[in-house]
């Protein structure tokens, strides 16, 4: 469900650690984020858009474009 995370991750060379502690989670919880396990909350992927600098329509496969409108 949520491939584009971990596609995210891997472009950027992290492991799901590195990038649960920018979260401030657990990688157990990261790794129900990226697998669908869990529902990402708001403020998670809010997070998560300003740590790899794209929107959160990007993260969530909903657009191609990587660019946040400011």
């Amino acid at each position: 469900m949520y491939r584009r995370i971990r596609d995210m991750r891997e472009d950027n060379d992290l492991n799901q650690t590195e990038v649960a502690k920018v979260l401030c989670c657990s990688q157990r919880t990261y790794s129900y984020y990226e697998s669908g396990g869990h529902d990402i909350p708001t403020d998670v992927l809010i997070k998560l858009a300003d740590f790899y600098d794209v929107s959160i329509d990007y993260l969530l496969g909903r657009t191609n474009v990587r660019e946040v409108n400011r």
